[in-house]
């Protein structure tokens, strides 16, 4: 049996390693004090994020969550690990933004200290990331997909 990886997962999750690797590259500009290229390439990071999380939302509200089809044994590993990752997703969302912000209002204070803890959240978050990835469509094949839409509407 032939099987397919899905094919707006793998582009969403391509567009977070290129937001997790833009994050590296722009922190190896800022450490060279390139500042302007470091601008432009955490503004790239942060239009990838976007990008990102646009067609993740829009999957998840249309089409749907893929549960876990692994193992039972360790599904709950795999929901812990999920969490987890959500958190920091989250956590990495919004110290992006602050960052951004700073970084924008030439706040620099702030955005030193802030930049290097933001960066590393988001390595994480991408980590992460491509292990729920992997887990849900690579390691084992998905389970049940749900769209909220169908969820709320019971069809």
């Amino acid at each position: 049996m032939e099987y397919s990886l899905p094919l707006l997962p793998t582009i969403s999750t391509t567009f977070i390693v290129l937001s997790a690797i833009t994050v590296a590259i722009g922190w190896v500009q800022i450490s060279k004090k390139k500042l302007e290229a470091h601008k432009k390439t955490m503004t790239l990071a942060a239009v990838f994020a976007v990008i990102f999380f646009i067609i993740y939302a829009s999957r998840t509200v249309f089409i749907g969550n893929t549960a876990f089809g692994g193992p039972d044994d360790i599904k709950i590993y795999y929901t812990i690990f999920l969490i987890f990752h959500i958190t920091l997703a989250t956590v990495g969302a919004v110290l992006g933004i602050i960052s951004l912000y700073t970084g924008y209002k030439n706040k620099v204070a702030v955005h030193r200290k802030l930049g290097p803890v933001t960066s590393v959240v988001w390595f994480f978050t991408g980590i992460t990331g491509v292990a729920v990835y992997l887990l849900l469509y690579v390691f084992y094949h998905g389970g049940e997909t749900t769209s909220v839409i169908k969820a709320i509407l019971g069809t």
